[in-house]
């Protein structure tokens, strides 16, 4: 059997999955040219060369078992590989081990063992240089429940945006769809004003005395006005503020004491959200394929 020395040599010479170093060390007698070879022969290799690739493409998934619940992206280059029948049985399993072992971070996911004995760390690599393009479990966020409380998930029709939210207990099923599917639709950035983020409250403040004073507003007025502004910016990212998509007439949070109940957090993601993404077009993905 190869020495760890070379097996970790060989893994950041090709960034191949650890299953295929050690199997092409063993075909070349532990020579470590040799099998290096051996790997971009096979196409193995060539996923080192994917490394800084921009990934924004994928599929976003939102998963629940007893007082557990995770929420998790999976990224490719293009939504062509999104759709592959390989990338999505590649998510299908991740998503099954991921209910059955209940990982506590995203270390711990690309840990797991898959249904073909790979964690998933090995086989992004490897379905990477099946694929020709980056794979990468990107991001995920695990929310734990108390019994007395109640999850609530969605998953966007085309996997691009999915939501978990946690109520305080339990409420009517279809009012907590309702809502967990208006934080999908309006994206609020916090629960409520009392606990929104303090940093971005300062930042939006900034923002805002810099451009209130470019209008030439009297400087004694600035702050009074600022002010003003800043409340009508929280009511727009704060869930509870903001008027419930499907009947305007009232507020998130009226919803929420007609049910007697709290909403204690709410976790959104949509595919590549954050990466700046390089401007394409749909001819352009199509030569992407053919090369």
């Amino acid at each position: 059997m190869a020495n760890t020395e070379l097996i970790k040599k060989l893994r950041d010479m090709t960034q191949a999955g650890v299953m295929d170093v050690m199997k092409a060390l063993k075909e070349n007698n532990d020579d470590l040219d040799k099998a290096a070879q051996w790997l971009r022969e096979k196409g193995i290799a060539k996923a080192s060369k994917k490394s800084g690739a921009i990934v924004t493409e994928g599929i976003v998934k939102a998963l629940v078992r007893d007082n557990y619940s995770v929420i998790i992206e999976i990224n490719s280059q293009t939504d062509f590989v999104a759709k592959n029948d390989q990338f999505v049985s590649f998510v299908s399993d991740l998503c099954k081990q991921v209910e059955i072992c209940k990982p506590k971070n995203l270390d711990a996911i690309e840990q797991l063992k898959l249904s073909n004995g790979k964690t998933v760390h090995d086989e992004c690599i490897n379905l990477t240089a099946v694929t020709g393009e980056k794979i990468v479990v990107r991001r995920a966020t695990i929310v734990e429940k108390a019994n007395d409380e109640m999850f609530q998930i969605y998953e966007h029709f085309n996997n691009k945006i999915a939501v978990i939210v946690k109520f305080s207990n339990n409420i009517n099923h279809e009012t907590a769809k309702q809502i967990a599917m208006h934080i999908a639709a309006m994206n609020p950035k916090f629960v409520s004003i009392k606990n929104a983020d303090q940093e971005w409250i300062k930042n939006e403040t900034e923002i805002l005395k810099k451009q209130t004073l470019a209008e030439g507003k009297p400087a004694d007025r600035v702050d009074m006005i600022v002010k003003g502004r800043i409340n009508k910016s929280l009511a727009e990212v704060c869930l509870e503020e903001q008027n419930f998509i499907s009947d305007p007439s009232k507020k998130i949070k009226d919803l929420l004491n007609e049910n007697k109940s709290t909403i204690a957090q709410f976790i959104r993601f949509e595919v590549g959200e954050g990466i700046e993404k390089k401007t394409s077009n749909f001819a352009d993905e199509v030569m992407q394929q053919m090369r």
